[in-house]
């Protein structure tokens, strides 16, 4: 009888805790939050640290080329300086100017229209990207470094990932290592 209590005593304090663990019912973020914060405040606070993007060389200031030019929103096959850049990430619903902002072409832009600068592009990936984004603000996706309870750094997204073709390449698995002391 008293292996009874304490296994049902074990299995309730699991259940209390798989039910209030991050993924759980109860732990889900509010509808229109991205882990818990309002999409709204996303924008304004700057809540983590990340090493700049991982932009080309002579690629950044955009300004620097973009600033007499006139936007030209039409969706179009790139041609001169931009036509190494292959846009594989939903090209059926979105072009350049669907992230890029047209008239500040130093920042991006949220689905709202809000600016987002580069160092915070993860704001951007979260809106279509939220689990993913939950997972990496855990540490769980992506590569995050700095001490257990105090300042973390990240990596972007893009740091990882191309944002204009952004799933990896399959990979052929290597063979598995030979055991030691058997031979073939």
């Amino acid at each position: 009888m008293k292996k009874l209590r304490i296994a049902l005593g074990i299995f309730a304090a699991l259940s209390v805790w798989v039910l209030l663990s991050p993924g759980s019912m109860a732990s889900r973020p509010a509808p229109g939050t991205i882990d818990g914060t309002p999409q709204s405040a996303m924008n304004t606070q700057q809540e983590i640290a990340v090493p700049p993007p991982p932009f080309s060389e002579d690629i950044y200031p955009c300004s620097a080329c973009h600033a007499d030019m006139e936007p030209n929103r039409e969706r179009r096959e790139l041609e001169d300086f931009h036509d190494d850049i292959v846009l594989d990430h939903d090209e059926e619903n979105r072009w350049c100017l669907a992230c890029h902002d047209a008239e500040n072409r130093d920042m991006l832009h949220s689905a709202g229209g809000e600016p987002i600068d580069f160092e915070e592009s993860y704001k951007l990936c979260g809106q279509c990207h939220g689990p993913k984004l939950k997972d990496w603000k855990a540490g769980i996706h992506g590569r995050r470094t700095g001490e257990w309870n105090g300042r973390k750094e990240y990596l972007l997204c893009a740091h990882c990932h191309d944002p204009h073709a952004p799933r990896f390449k399959s990979m052929e698995p290597e063979a598995a290592p030979q055991r030691p002391g058997i031979k073939k």
